[in-house]
């Protein structure tokens, strides 16, 4: 395969990683309606993402060098914070404010993985990272000022509160992630952190509920799997293999379409309404990402 066409794959698979991790939030929105909570529709989409990541974790196991306590330790850890902890804030937060708003206050990962190195790891904070937060703050605000208008000032905070919580747990996972993808590749790392999160999910589950809790409504099962497939295997194992063909930098620029297609397909599916403060607010946190992925 020339260079210019591994590119052009390259470019294809982020776009598709990116319209994928835009479509979970219209997901978990449409699953709502039939009265499933979100632990249970979390692990409903973990239990059916399960077998893929059970299978590749295996093969990187046979294949890679064998595990430490201390690896399983970190992997424990991250586990929790990025496909658990992150996602189920994420689900609750779902349930207070719009798609759009979610998408948007999620996108601040980039600048708070910043700012967790800068007061933790000792990193330098350049001028162009403070723009850059700057930005997507001001951003932010315009998107809360939208959701503000449309409802319950009190369930926008809370939501709004949650999903910062929930970006805040992925920003700690992406900070702690380097040295173990460095150790044992993105795919395998990857799949390892989801099967840990997988298993503190059902954990979690059975904890606080019955089984007859997983008896829904067929269309809960239809959004669960179009979650697990469409929304959490697709796009990790796409955004891996564009990341392996283009880059790490030039695929998180493709994922700036990602606020603005969730807000498009909320338009379109949710008929959550679309303002020019919304808009506004989406193109600051997109100009704010792209000053920070094109240091």
């Amino acid at each position: 395969m020339t260079l210019e066409k591994s590119n052009a794959v390259g470019a294809g698979l982020a776009l598709l990683a990116a319209l994928g991790f835009s479509l979970k939030a219209i997901f978990v929105k449409l699953a709502y309606p039939y009265g499933v909570d979100a632990i249970t529709l979390l692990a409903l989409r973990m239990g059916f993402a399960l077998p893929v990541f059970l299978w590749v974790g295996l093969a990187g196991q046979r294949a890679g060098t064998s595990l430490t306590r201390e690896d399983w330790l970190k992997l424990f850890v991250l586990g929790c914070l990025g496909y658990y902890g992150a996602s189920i804030l994420d689900f609750w937060g779902l349930e207070y404010i719009s798609a759009g708003l979610e998408r948007l206050i999620l996108f601040t990962y980039p600048t708070l993985t910043i700012l967790i190195g800068v007061f933790f790891q000792g990193k330098p904070f350049t001028r162009r990272e403070g723009i850059a937060i700057v930005l997507c703050y001001l951003g932010i605000g315009f998107a809360f000022v939208h959701d503000l208008g449309l409802g319950d000032t009190r369930s926008v905070l809370i939501g709004g509160a949650l999903v910062f919580g929930s970006s805040i747990s992925y920003a700690l996972y992406l900070a702690g992630s380097a040295t173990m993808i460095a150790r044992l590749g993105a795919m395998r790392f990857s799949a390892l952190a989801m099967l840990v999160s997988s298993a503190v999910t059902l954990g979690h589950f059975l904890a606080s509920h019955p089984l007859t809790a997983f008896v829904q409504p067929l269309p809960v099962y239809g959004w669960g799997l179009a979650m697990a497939l469409f929304a959490t295997i697709v796009p990790v194992f796409a955004q891996s293999a564009a990341i392996r063909r283009i880059g790490a930098g030039q695929a998180s620029l493709f994922g700036m379409v990602g606020p603005i297609l969730t807000i498009g397909f909320g338009w379109w599916l949710l008929s959550e309404s679309i303002s020019v403060a919304q808009m506004g607010g989406a193109a600051l946190v997109v100009m704010g990402i792209l000053i920070v992925s094109r240091r």
